[in-house]
């Protein structure tokens, strides 16, 4: 009886299974088609962007190897069409490049170009800062105080490895304006770091010591002094 039993419900099993096949069908075949489109468009959207790094890259390389002041136009179009490509690693290079042979003189145009990368390339978090750092580099002859801050504060304010470069570069930018005390104020931001760029620390605690000390100070006001008996 039991066996019976046991046969019976196997049979109602099997028979609920097929049921649910049969009418399911359409649905079954359907998803079925779906994971199929889903892994070719996976597939080949993969390849796309493996082609498409591939183009990008012979791209760059040609026209960076072939650059001459003859088809200056010609590199500084490519470039900035790799720039506008939003590719993670020739996009950049292709700016420095730029920058590098000083191809275009518009800054309102250089600047559009990185704000281009740090916004709308998906760049690595630290190289982000790179560029960041860089857009401050280029813009400090020229930036106001506010302007050039707002630029840095992403990497002040920051753990980033660019910390110590953002500090210095606004260091030297008040001490360029002979605002020395906000001078004195970034370069001892760089000595108080936990972990400063060895070399840039180096170069702050010689700047201080050098120029932005008390002795130093002194020094200045009676070599004036000096000078000023001789006039």
């Amino acid at each position: 009886m039991d066996e019976e039993i046991t046969i019976i419900n196997s049979s109602t099993r099997n028979e609920r299974v097929r049921n649910f096949f049969v009418k399911n069908k359409s649905k079954i075949i359907l998803i079925l088609l779906a994971i199929i489109i889903i892994l070719i468009a996976a597939y080949s959207f993969d390849k796309y962007k493996t082609n498409k790094k591939i183009e990008i890259s012979n791209k760059f390389n040609s026209t960076t190897l072939m650059y001459s002041d003859k088809n200056k136009d010609n590199t500084i179009k490519n470039l900035v069409e790799i720039v506008n490509e939003k590719d993670p690693t020739y996009s950049p290079l292709s700016l420095y490049f730029i920058l590098d042979k000083k191809l275009i003189s518009d800054p309102n145009k250089i600047n559009e170009y990185f704000d281009l990368l740090i916004e709308n390339t998906p760049l690595d978090k630290e190289i982000n800062n790179l560029v960041i750092y860089k857009k401050a580099l280029f813009n400090a002859d020229q930036a106001e105080e506010s302007d050039l801050l707002n630029i840095l504060n992403p990497l002040i304010n920051s753990e980033s490895v660019w910390r110590s470069h953002a500090l210095y570069l606004m260091a030297e930018f008040f001490y360029s304006k002979d605002q020395k005390q906000k001078s004195k104020e970034f370069f001892n931001q760089i000595i108080s770091l936990e972990n400063p760029n060895s070399d840039i620390k180096l170069q702050a605690e010689k700047r201080l010591n050098r120029d932005l000390s008390d002795y130093s100070n002194y020094f200045n006001i009676i070599l004036v002094f000096i000078k000023s008996l001789f006039i």
